[in-house]
């Protein structure tokens, strides 16, 4: 990706602040964000590049 391209919604300074915040906080706060992610209703999956869109589509069907 282009340095100077981002994602939709997201610019330069959205990227610095998650940086910042990511940069500045303790290890509680790391600990305490990591596990406030487990009791969430959402999940992460590695999923190879070249089957993103079509994950996208199945996710799509489903809403």
């Amino acid at each position: 990706m282009d340095r100077n391209t981002y994602p939709t919604g997201w610019n330069k300074q959205r990227v610095q602040e998650v940086i910042d915040h990511l940069e500045t906080r303790t290890e509680e706060e790391t600990i305490a964000e990591d596990e406030a992610a487990f009791e969430q209703d959402y999940t992460a999956m590695q999923v190879p590049r070249k089957l993103v869109p079509v994950v996208r589509q199945l996710i799509a069907l489903m809403e």
